[in-house]
């Protein structure tokens, strides 16, 4: 149980800095895009910002992440006893 515990908070954590490292990547505004924005939004606002591509890609980075970390802990590669 203790375990579970660990991956999924660890997970949990890791998935919200991956998905903020991953957002700004490919993100294209009106004015890099060469369009006008609608009346009313901001020019600097992304033409397309692939929200859910966005999401599916931090899914599967954040468990890489978590299962070496988890891996590294778990073959004592790395201790956290002083």
């Amino acid at each position: 149980m203790g375990d579970l515990v660990w991956i999924l908070s660890s997970y949990f954590v890791i998935w919200w800095l991956v998905l903020f490292t991953i957002l700004p990547l490919g993100v294209r505004n009106h004015t890099e895009a060469g369009t006008a924005p609608m009346e009313g939004h901001d020019p600097g606002a992304p033409v397309n910002p692939n929200l859910k591509r966005k999401a599916i890609t931090t899914s599967w980075v954040a468990a890489i992440v978590t299962a070496v970390i988890w891996t590294a802990f778990k073959t004592h590669l790395v201790h956290l006893e002083p």
